[in-house]
């Protein structure tokens, strides 16, 4: 029997639009599967400068430019650190000026572009923080990885670990007030990092497997004197620190949890990545099938109140409304559904990764208090 060639050209309209919106789903995972470390996320808006005079810097207006708190202005080939808006300065309809305190690097200059980013230092412990440290060697089961070990006189030691579209510089706002509490932290560079091995697949895994990463750092923490360990986690680093504190042959030795903006549903997070990516709302579900059949993923169930994510350990969680990656409804219900053992410190206008950022003095404050009694 003939097709006729107006069904047959149906047919294949159809199946090339299928391929497309596959094609198009698979494009739109890559926004969480192939973070680049050190870039900005997709939901962080690239401001421009107008012009830097006296302490000041002038910037686009913009939400992200009024957050309240102090951050890393990174651009292409620069890094500067911004404090508070000043009330004081003049402001045009279009612009808002914060305090400059300082260029890191490179230069910025009016109609550079630049983006807001945690991290306010750049470099390693002993350039940006004038602290003694170690560059050591983690056995992992993809090969060697390079953390940074910083020395202390607590038996209780701190492994900092970091999330989506980030590096190990990321730990650096914490180091030094943990190193003057005397706490060992250990900071660790994981699968897919500069200096780590690449990841088998090329891909994120949302800690799937990067947690094993972690379970190394730990062991090699016990083998090197730890009597017991915290795991400080941001973003997909804290769902490989929850991963770790249940699935770990070593899990005894964690005492504690710190959680900075934990990742609770991979498909959430991932549908907001996309989405921020221009990705048409109907082709969001394409993205997580194609993220699931890429990288191997498994689908959520119950996020945020069982399975792995029922902490057995004291836990802090820093989390805020403001966060537009992974929702903070999730950390509130797991700190709601296990109240004896999980705390949730809610930071206002902090994007996600940042509730440092947006008060520092707070935060630290928060968790000397939690770490107090585990050190």
């Amino acid at each position: 029997m003939r097709i006729l060639p107006a069904t047959a050209a149906a047919v294949t309209a159809a199946l090339a639009a299928g391929a497309a919106s596959v094609a198009a789903g698979r494009l739109a995972s890559d926004a969480a599967l192939k973070a680049p470390p050190g870039r900005p996320l997709p939901t962080e808006p690239r401001l421009t400068v107008h012009g830097t005079a006296a302490g000041q810097i002038t910037l686009t207006r913009d939400l992200a430019a009024l957050r309240p708190g102090r951050y890393g202005l990174a651009g292409d080939g620069s890094h500067a650190v911004v404090g508070p808006v000043l009330g004081t300065a003049d402001h045009g309809a279009d612009t808002v000026v914060r305090r400059l305190e300082r260029v890191t690097h490179g230069t910025l200059g009016a109609g550079d572009r630049a983006w807001f980013t945690p991290n306010l230092y750049v470099g390693n412990p002993g350039t940006a923080l004038d602290l003694d440290f170690a560059d050591v060697e983690i056995p992992g089961e993809l090969g060697p990885l390079p953390a940074w070990f910083l020395p202390g006189s607590r038996p209780t030691w701190v492994i900092a670990v970091h999330g989506l579209a980030a590096t190990r510089e990321h730990a650096l706002n914490l180091i030094a007030p943990l190193h003057r509490r005397s706490v060992p932290v250990l900071a660790l560079a994981y699968r897919g990092d500069v200096g780590a091995p690449p990841s088998p697949d090329g891909l994120h895994h949302f800690g799937e497997t990067e947690w094993r990463d972690l379970d190394a750092a730990v062991r090699y923490a016990v083998d090197h004197g730890a009597r017991q360990v915290v795991l400080l986690g941001w973003s997909t680093g804290a769902t490989m620190a929850l991963r770790t504190a249940a699935l770990s042959g070593v899990r005894e030795r964690i005492a504690g949890l710190v959680l900075d903006s934990p990742v609770l549903s991979w498909e959430t997070t991932l549908r907001a990545l996309a989405a921020a990516r221009r990705t048409p709302g109907a082709l969001l579900p394409l993205a997580v099938r194609a993220a699931q059949g890429r990288a191997g993923l498994h689908a959520d169930h119950d996020a945020g109140t069982a399975g792995l994510y029922r902490p057995a350990v004291p836990t802090l969680i820093f989390h805020g409304p403001d966060d537009a990656v992974s929702p903070w409804r999730l950390s509130r219900r797991l700190a709601d559904t296990h109240p004896r053992l999980v705390a949730l410190h809610t930071v206002r206008s902090a994007p996600h990764g940042a509730m440092w950022n947006a008060d520092p003095d707070d935060y630290e404050e928060t968790l000397r208090r939690f770490m107090t009694p585990l050190v």
